[in-house]
């Protein structure tokens, strides 16, 4: 039986990669705030989460997905049980929406902003990670490893001052959302899972 990861990467190739040259398929996912307050949109917040701008784009969130989100799959079925499943795809679902909340809010009245990708809900897998395996090695570039919980926390500040700062079309406040979601989504579902985090160290 395919994992759930698997499974999510699957789906969300099926769908870009048609949608890289198909403009139509492309504009009725995308996430685009200022037509979203009509009726029948708000399914957005989700199908822009299995769409990406080009190969590079997709590649790179389903190889990050790949590389966290069996070890968090496994650890939701350790915690939660049978119901460990179906937490991990709302997961992974609601945080494609708590991550683009903020740009939705923002942009409203901006006809010309549109955004797409995996990358929020992606953040919240990784940074899930962190509560499980706090001090597991995370090698960049293949060989500066850095325990995965100060990755995370170099990323959540890398994220918040890029999303002030940086102009390159990406959207780091959903990474920076995302994470923090990841995180929060997690603790609530099991409050003890904290300590566990803590029994690491």
């Amino acid at each position: 039986m395919l994992s759930i990861t698997i499974l999510i990467i699957l789906v969300t190739a099926i769908i870009s990669i048609p949608a890289f040259t198909n403009h139509k398929l492309m504009n009725a996912g995308i996430l685009y705030p200022f037509i979203m307050q009509k009726p029948n949109q708000w399914y957005r917040f989700i199908s822009s989460g299995f769409l990406h701008a080009d190969w590079m784009h997709l590649l790179i969130n389903m190889f990050v997905l790949y590389s966290f989100g069996t070890m968090v799959e496994n650890y939701y079925s350790y915690f939660f049980g049978s119901n460990g499943t179906w937490l991990f795809i709302l997961l992974y679902l609601s945080s494609l929406v708590a991550a683009s909340a903020s740009s939705y809010y923002k942009n409203q009245h901006n006809s010309s902003y549109r955004s797409l990708g995996a990358s929020g809900a992606v953040s919240a897998i990784t940074t899930a990670s962190i509560l499980f395996a706090p001090t597991a090695k995370i090698y960049l570039y293949g060989f500066i490893a850095l325990p995965n919980i100060v990755a995370g926390v170099l990323y959540l500040v890398y994220s918040q001052y890029a999303s002030r700062n940086a102009n390159d079309h990406i959207n780091h406040e959903a990474h920076f959302y995302g994470a923090l979601y990841g995180i929060a989504f997690t603790l609530v579902a099991k409050p003890r899972i904290f300590f566990y985090f803590l029994e690491q160290f």
